[in-house]
């Protein structure tokens, strides 16, 4: 068993991908950062304790991502730790089709082939620095529990998001490998896809819960926790107050 933890952080070139990218440095990970700005990622590795590795992908072009993914793997010493954080969203009053378009196959599309990827290197690879098989984590959002006009696909993109881990880790319990799947559920958050400041809180303060999630190996963690709250009433409340609220 290897002794180095590493973690391959997709869209680590900004916003809470950079911050766990900062967080887990720290923790002793090695990290793996996969993004489309490659110049970003190598200033950010510059700056971090710990050895890095980058690959430049783009999650829309999935089959090139998911080469880039496997052998930006084969390069560590070990992956412990897969984090998918890459992810767009648009206010889209208009309807038209390549906000939406881009949405999906980000969210969705690119989200999804990089899940497979990961599990596949799971599934497939034994030896890890943790005692388990390997560690996905998805970043979801609070916007997973309810539908909104204006930005009806990025809603819709977050509750494929949590509703396809749920289903890995159905499928994980009838299998052989011992991989952890955590949803994240963020709120706001202060990045460039934040769409409001009710409750919004720093990429660092969502990056150090995020890793309380890794270590404490959760199923499920909202991002603070005090959206809890908050996911808790949209799955309660009748359509009808949802729309006069939103």
């Amino acid at each position: 068993m290897t002794q180095q933890r590493g973690a391959i952080i997709v869209g680590a070139s900004s916003g809470i991908g950079e911050a766990l990218a900062r967080r887990l440095a720290d923790d002793g990970y090695e990290i793996g950062m996969a993004a489309r700005r490659t110049e970003r990622m190598r200033q950010i590795g510059s700056e971090l304790p710990t050895k890095t590795y980058v690959a430049t992908i783009d999650v829309t072009d999935t089959d090139d991502a998911r080469e880039g993914f496997f052998e930006l793997a084969a390069a560590m010493s070990s992956v412990d730790v897969v984090v998918i954080s890459s992810g767009v969203a648009h206010v889209n009053r208009d309807l038209e089709w390549e906000p939406e378009r881009e949405t999906i196959d980000v969210n969705v599309r690119g989200f999804t082939a990089i899940a497979t990827a990961a599990m596949e290197y799971f599934e497939g690879t034994p030896d890890h620095a943790s005692a388990t098989d390997g560690h996905l984590v998805g970043i979801s959002s609070v916007a997973a529990h309810f539908g909104t006009g204006n930005v009806q696909a990025y809603n819709a993109s977050k509750a494929y998001v949590s509703t396809y881990l749920e289903g890995l880790r159905s499928r994980q319990a009838q299998r052989d490998a011992d991989v952890t799947i955590t949803t994240i559920e963020p709120g706001f958050v202060d990045t460039k896809l934040s769409l409001g400041g009710f409750w919004e809180c720093s990429p660092e303060t969502a990056a150090d819960q995020i890793a309380r999630a890794i270590r404490k190996q959760r199923n499920h963690a909202y991002v603070t926790r005090r959206w809890r709250l908050i996911a808790g009433f949209l799955d309660l409340a009748p359509e009808w107050l949802l729309r006069r609220l939103f």
